[in-house]
């Protein structure tokens, strides 16, 4: 089973439509038991808090299911656990540092690297754009599916 950690700043916006999309699109491919994922936060800002309401009226739009959570931040204990830690822009891998020891197996990836490009996820919580976060979540969210 590959274990795949979504990573954004808060972890109410970007990774967990990441999550939900990632597993529904596995489950269509009908290999959702071939995967653990989950997300998690680079900083402590929104601990505790649910998926942000525009996200989930933007995953709800799509027909993607998700369930209430709570927002978390990354431990050093994650990067044993996972396979993958995806993070969806370079301002992440930065915050990571403070956070966890090293990358030295090559964990950390940006989410578009997967599909061939170096642009980040615009956070939506900024720019109020779910549907461009969404569009680029589902293009990296796919070519990594393809990849594993």
């Amino acid at each position: 089973m590959k274990k795949i950690l979504f990573l954004c700043h808060g972890n109410i916006c970007r990774s967990p439509m990441a999550e939900f999309l990632f597993k529904k699109l596995a489950a269509e491919a009908g290999r959702g038991d071939d995967f653990l994922i989950e997300s998690a936060a680079t900083s402590r800002e929104e601990i505790g808090n649910d998926v942000y309401p525009p996200a989930q009226r933007c995953l709800r739009a799509h027909g993607v299911l998700f369930t209430h959570r709570r927002a978390r931040q990354v431990t050093d204990a994650d990067y044993d656990e996972y396979d993958l830690l995806v993070i969806m822009e370079e301002y992440n891998r930065r915050n990571l540092r403070g956070l966890l020891r090293e990358d030295p197996e090559g964990k950390v990836r940006t989410l578009l690297s997967f599909a061939g490009s170096d642009r980040d996820v615009a956070d939506p919580w900024y720019t109020n754009d779910f549907e461009t976060a969404y569009a680029d979540i589902l293009e990296g969210c796919t070519a990594l599916l393809e990849q594993l």
